[in-house]
């Protein structure tokens, strides 16, 4: 198992989900370590100056005029841990969760933030371990931070909340004792940096880019699949005719699909059929996915800034060198997830599009992909359930960024609700995952009404692994089974991986070199 090196490695997408998922360990430097006690010093020095620094021996947000003394510095640090814990709702997925603990270490491990080395020891610890707090999906405004969520993710550390552990929720108290790990007396500034960042909207935005991130390449595949099964024309994705309107995304898209068209003896086998042109749900895919390609790319360029940067405030800067900013302020991210979240909620419009093409009983196929309609209502419904999620998803896209409530009396006259940015995201993806599963059902149906005509390899390796899992519907059935079925498949990764190992055997790269930028890494 490789190392990570908090503070002084890169987190990139990829490395977040590698250390969430356990195929990173995380360990700090010696230089680090000293960076981290360097810093801690400085906020020492400044209790035992009494020098007046926010949220070290001040109040909090509206408060920030009241000195608190020396020995209430550190009681100081418990309290607001505790009062600021006020989220509601269900809570997170515990991997987004240890995103947030991921995140939260790279910013701490930078030496800007005056914690005790033992503090972020422990939250690493934590984090290896799979102990991994409970923390409420809502009650964050995204501007001091992610002030409710960040609390409830801290609070195990004094010993208190819940963490799931080895399947279950339990008190975090218990599993400490039981591990030897007692709880932690937080020093001056601890509880302030723990909770002052950006780091639930940006765990959000990790997982959000990891997920559209096999969402916009599946539906590349399944859109050639739908494509094959109307007998549309592979044309419109000739590199010629991208190069003339430049938009990388739009160049990608076009190169993929061009080679997940070739060759294949469905594509090549109606070139004087009379059809002038496609509908736009099949000729304009490489505008449309190319634009959803283009939001994930701002928002993954945006995320990576972040997922490095310091949150916190104030920040130490040097011995009685210290700045009270707002760089937890969550609007950086905030406007980008919510342009990301229109360009996943296209990806299921257009999908749409091509299922309700698919069952209109045109281009040579049966109305509702069914012999036999009418006695069976065939592939009639499941278009139902894609619009439904459609249509939802087009509620989901009002930019939670451009909202604004002001907060602590005032002190927080301007915040970019970014969370709710981030978990709009994902449900909007949550939702997309099963609008092409019904569109891989319909096309995957009309394929087959296509034999003995094959497609390219890629797309009937694609084909193929989809039959071991939903046979041909020659009659009704309940195909609910099938869509959770394939949005199962679509949802691990299997599909697109089937795709990519295809293509790999068959030396049809679908990726272009020059374009990494798209590439989780």
């Amino acid at each position: 198992m490789k190392n990570f090196r908090y503070g002084t490695d890169k987190l990139t997408i990829g490395t977040a989900m590698a250390l969430t998922r356990g195929r990173l360990h995380g360990t700090l430097s010696a230089k680090d370590r000293h960076k981290i006690d360097r810093s801690e010093s400085f906020v020492k020095d400044i209790v035992a100056h009494n020098e007046v620094v926010y949220g070290i021996n001040t109040g909090f947000g509206p408060l920030c005029d009241t000195i608190i003394s020396p020995r209430d510095t550190a009681n100081l640090q418990h309290n607001l841990l505790k009062s600021h814990a006020v989220g509601v709702g269900n809570p997170i997925p515990s991997p987004i969760a240890k995103t947030m603990m991921i995140i939260k270490a790279q910013a701490l491990a930078q030496g800007y933030s005056g914690i005790q080395l033992r503090t972020l020891e422990r939250i690493i610890w934590m984090a290896e371990q799979d102990i991994i707090p409970v923390v409420p999906a809502q009650g964050s405004v995204g501007a001091s931070g992610d002030l409710a969520p960040l609390s409830h993710l801290f609070l195990p550390l004094i010993g208190l909340g819940q963490v799931h552990y080895k399947g279950d929720i339990v008190p975090a108290k218990e599993v400490l004792q039981a591990r030897g790990m007692p709880p932690l007396q937080l020093a001056p500034k601890e509880g302030l940096a723990l909770i002052n960042g950006t780091q639930f909207i940006a765990a959000h935005a990790v997982h959000g880019l990891y997920r559209m991130y096999n969402v916009l390449e599946a539906a590349d595949i399944i859109g050639a699949m739908s494509l094959e099964g109307l007998m549309g024309s592979y044309k419109p994705f000739d590199a010629r005719l991208h190069q003339i309107r430049p938009f990388p995304g739009n160049q990608l898209v076009a190169h993929r699909l061009w080679q997940l068209l070739q060759p294949s003896e469905i594509a090549n086998s109606h070139p004087d059929c009379g059809r002038v042109q496609d509908p736009y749900s099949l000729r304009c895919m490489p505008q449309v996915h190319g634009a959803s390609r283009a939001a994930w790319l701002h928002l993954k360029e945006l995320t990576e800034i972040e997922i490095n940067a310091v949150t916190d405030n104030p920040i130490i800067l040097g011995p009685h060198d210290t700045i009270s900013g707002g760089n937890f302020h969550g609007q950086p991210l905030a406007i980008a997830l919510d342009y990301a979240t229109v360009g996943a909620a296209e990806l299921g419009n257009i999908a749409d599009r091509r299922c309700y093409l698919t069952i209109e009983g045109r281009y040579g196929l049966p109305k509702l992909l069914i012999k036999n309609a009418g006695l069976n209502s065939g592939f009639m419904i499941p278009q139902y359930t894609a619009a439904a999620l459609v249509s939802e998803n087009k509620t989901l896209c009002f930019p939670a960024s451009a909202d604004s409530i002001p907060t602590s009396l005032g002190q927080e006259d301007h915040v970019s609700m970014g969370s709710i940015s981030g978990r709009k995201l994902n449900k909007v993806i949550d939702h997309l995952e099963y609008i092409l599963a019904i569109e891989l059902l319909y096309a995957t149906q009309a394929m087959d009404f296509r034999r003995p005509l094959r497609s390219s390899e890629v797309l009937e390796a694609c084909h193929a692994l989809v039959r071991r899992q939903v046979s041909f519907a020659s009659r009704d059935r309940i195909f609910s089974n099938d869509i959770n079925a394939l949005q199962k498949l679509i949802s691990s990764g299997r599909f697109v991986q089937e795709a990519n190992q295809a293509a790999e055997t068959h030396n049809q790269p679908l990726t272009q070199t020059g374009y990494d930028a798209f590439n989780i890494s």
